[in-house]
């Protein structure tokens, strides 16, 4: 059964900063690309960081500069370090492959002005 478990998601001021992890079963993220997606309220689900098996990574304008993927394939496990968040990266924010696949439950994002 795949899964993928999101966590670190939470309440933060603006100019804070959280750290997201995604724990995914099997070795999903050690041969393909993996990325993060948020989705906020009346808007469509986009990918925001995607990390590729070779290296390479992957950002959205919106998060150049501040956001930051890793992964630690050993564990399966997928991270986002968010720095100077803003109240616009309030989302659900979800881990999955890319193109994604399976999507777990999502871990909740909201930055306060």
């Amino acid at each position: 059964q795949v899964q993928r478990v999101e966590s670190g998601g939470g309440l933060v001021q603006a100019g804070g900063s959280l750290r997201l992890s995604c724990a995914a079963s099997g070795s999903i993220f050690r041969f393909n690309a993996a990325g993060w997606y948020r989705q906020a309220p009346g808007k469509e689900r986009e990918l925001v960081a995607a990390s590729h098996s070779g290296g390479d990574t992957y950002y959205a304008d919106s998060v150049k500069g501040r956001f930051t993927i890793s992964r630690d394939n050993a564990k399966n496990t997928l991270y986002l370090q968010m720095n100077s968040l803003n109240p616009e990266d309030t989302a659900m924010y979800y881990c999955s492959a890319v193109p994604a696949d399976y999507w777990g439950k999502g871990t909740q994002v909201t930055v306060s002005s």
